[in-house]
């Protein structure tokens, strides 16, 4: 398990893989594959640590690898960035996940559970809730002020607002 590592660059419709030796990180692949083949591909190839970036579908994916009996790694996007050698591109970003990954020093990300993405989804969406009326109570701070109705900021004052 231990003998390769795969940098997979995740996208929408095509994924770049940059399979590497994990003893001195020579080459050994480069593909680029669609979702189904990607999977397909990962299911049939022996297990080996494969490292993604912390994105949108890492976490899902890295579920899927997993349950395929492969070691994943999640590594935080700023930290591969250094490590790109060439023009920004998707192939270039899989060589880099590798490369980033044999530091010594890199620190990863756990990936996250379904029950985990869900409750930081909920919390993401009360979060923006609370901002949009807090925008709309300002707002209507605003327009109230410019007809000469001056009320402190502050939820505590809607009743206030809402008896003008």
């Amino acid at each position: 398990m231990k003998d390769m590592i795969i940098g997979v660059d995740l996208a929408k419709a095509v994924f770049q893989l940059h399979g590497a030796a994990a003893v001195d990180g020579r080459p050994l692949f480069r593909k680029k594959l669609s979702r189904g083949q990607f999977l397909r591909f990962m299911s049939q190839h022996p297990e080996a640590v494969v490292v993604m970036e912390a994105c949108g579908s890492a976490h899902y994916w890295s579920r899927i690898l997993m349950q395929l009996g492969h070691k994943v790694l999640l590594i935080p996007p700023q930290y591969v960035r250094p490590f790109v050698k060439r023009q920004k591109n998707d192939a270039a970003d899989a060589e880099a996940i590798v490369i980033a990954a044999r530091q010594p020093e890199m620190r990863f990300v756990s990936p996250k559970t379904e029950e985990q993405q869900a409750r930081a989804a909920l919390f993401r969406a009360r979060e923006r809730l609370v901002h949009q009326r807090t925008e709309l109570v300002n707002a209507l701070r605003a327009l109230l002020y410019e007809f000469g109705h001056v009320f402190p900021a502050g939820m505590g004052q809607i009743g206030r607002i809402a008896a003008v």
